[in-house]
């Protein structure tokens, strides 16, 4: 069995708002962490059946490019629930919701 390690690296200001955000994963080719300005980790609590959640930007990170990060990863989310669930029907409700969200805040795809 292989493992597979990834890490998240946040440095903190004084009031524990991130100013740098890293990643880094030893299966990644790239052996350098990585700089980002947001993350939104989800988990699954088998036990407690709920979701788990770690959402985090730096202070710098710009109100447009947030609106495309949460566009982006609304789109991703729909083809990983089609992936893992075959579920094709209401795929297609979320992309019009995504859509709709995209013309709201003028977001150009």
């Amino acid at each position: 069995m292989k493992t597979a390690e990834i890490k998240v690296t946040v440095e903190l200001d004084d009031n524990n708002v991130p100013e740098n955000i890293l990643w880094e994963s030893t299966d990644s080719t790239n052996k350098e962490a990585v700089p980002v300005k947001s993350i939104m980790l989800s988990l699954w609590d088998q036990n407690y059946k709920n979701a788990l959640r770690i959402d985090l930007w730096t202070k710098d990170m710009p109100v447009d490019e947030m609106k495309v990060f949460f566009y982006q990863t609304l789109m991703t989310m729909g083809d990983s629930f089609l992936r893992a669930t075959g579920e094709t029907n209401i795929i297609e409700d979320l992309r019009d919701y995504c859509a709709h969200f995209a013309e709201k805040m003028e977001i150009s795809k």
